[in-house]
């Protein structure tokens, strides 16, 4: 199974939970906010939290990624040119590897609100599915002609990236295969070689090709993070982004508002244009649409496939053997969306604060669910590599505090939609 069939069941799951949440207090909250310009102390609240979440959590988390996904490209572009000079070094590969992981933590610390423009435009499903399909990849990467196209960077190399390469090669786990094996970065040597998986037997794939694909697939996650900080940040992004973006005729408005940038459009709520008719709706899709949707997904499919054994194979991250990793950081986002910063404490106006003001008990429960999320999958990553053992007892742990943390939210939410 691939991860855009399972991911947009989730979604469509996830979305309807949101609409019900929501549609509990829409009548209020049109009563109490959209017919008046005052709004209540609570309504106050949630107003200024929105900017907080907004401006101090995917703001910085976008503006972080885009700067990653640039530097790996770039640094992967050199790589390239020094592997056909003959002067590429071991450190130069694993400088690639660290901005690798730096860029995957990045992405994973986002997908508390892919419910934006990660989702809208198929970003998510365009950089991050997997398994990857090795026997695809390597018939492109035998194929003369298709690597030569990858290789003219400057004339629409990346462009036949997304024209030539199927989704399930492109994005963060392309690029994982070509730059790490058995957990372990690549070495010189094996890219001096021939590609040896056993995938690729028969095909005749040097390390010359895989660096010209890498470099090709990562101009391309470079465009679409580009695309998800335009989309969320609109003018405030660099120049250079935007330029990029706009030469690639991305949309980057949503396409149901009066062309509001996404984070506009959420800190606008109840204004002219905005989606988002009450503030509860708001806090709804911050906690249903994204932090429950990312715990469901992790407990449900990224550990829950392999787990349960319906699907061995669909595991996260294989050949750097960072699942746990991506997991962790996937709970840390739910973590930084209710603290309102990208940290451990609560800033006054988050989501976390507002429980403990308006439901001190809730606030409580909630926190150590998370705490407990957290410590299983802290636990983990010091343990056998998921990819190793998807049926261990760290696992088993791990979904379970998951789901404990999503009942949670839930619960949060629908008090926050009924008071």
């Amino acid at each position: 199974m691939n991860k855009i069939f399972s991911y947009a069941l989730m979604v469509a799951t996830v979305g309807t939970l949101g609409m019900s949440v929501a549609a509990c207090s829409d009548n209020d909250d049109d009563n109490n906010t959209t017919s008046t310009t005052t709004l209540s102390e609570q309504e106050q609240m949630m107003k200024d939290l929105t900017a907080t979440y907004v401006n101090d959590v995917v703001f910085p988390t976008y503006r972080g990624l885009a700067a990653t996904t640039d530097q790996l490209f770039n640094e992967l572009v050199a790589a390239k040119a020094k592997f056909q000079a003959g002067t590429l070094t071991q450190a130069d590969i694993d400088q690639a590897c660290e901005t690798f992981k730096t860029a995957r933590s990045w992405w994973e610390t986002s997908e508390s609100f892919l419910y934006g423009a990660a989702t809208d435009f198929g970003i998510d499903p365009h950089i991050d599915t997997w398994p990857l399909d090795r026997v695809a990849l390597a018939k492109s990467l035998s194929n003369k002609n298709v690597v030569r196209e990858l290789d003219d960077l400057d004339n629409g190399g990346i462009d036949n990236a997304r024209a030539l390469v199927g989704e399930q090669q492109l994005g963060f786990h392309g690029i994982e295969f070509i730059l790490f094996r058995n957990g372990q970065n690549r070495t010189i040597a094996a890219l001096q070689s021939n590609e040896d998986n056993e995938d690729f037997s028969g095909y005749n794939v040097s390390g010359a090709d895989e660096l010209i694909f890498a470099c090709a697939v990562a101009g391309d996650l470079r465009d679409k993070t580009f695309q998800l900080e335009v989309a969320w940040l609109g003018q405030a992004a660099p120049t250079a982004h935007i330029e990029r973006v706009e030469e690639c005729e991305f949309p980057v408005t949503v396409a149901s508002s009066d062309d509001l940038y996404y984070g506009a459009n959420m800190i606008n709520a109840t204004q002219s244009g905005s989606t988002y008719s009450t503030w509860r709706r708001v806090m709804s899709t911050i906690l249903i649409a994204g932090c429950d949707n990312i715990c469901a997904e992790v407990a449900g499919q990224k550990i829950g496939q392999a787990l349960s054994g319906e699907d061995p194979d669909y595991i996260e991250s294989p050949y750097s053997q960072r699942s746990y990793f991506d997991f962790l950081d996937n709970i840390r986002s739910v973590q930084y969306a209710l603290n309102g910063t990208r940290s451990t404490t609560a800033v006054a106006n988050s989501v976390m604060s507002y429980l403990k003001k308006y439901n001190a008990t809730e606030a409580t429960t909630l926190q150590a669910k998370l705490d407990a999320a957290i410590a299983a999958l802290e636990n983990a990553t010091k343990g056998t590599p998921f990819v190793l053992d998807p049926q261990s007892a760290n696992a088993k742990a791990a979904q379970d505090a998951i789901n404990a943390l999503s009942e949670e939210l839930n619960t949060a939410a629908a008090w926050i939609a009924e008071n």
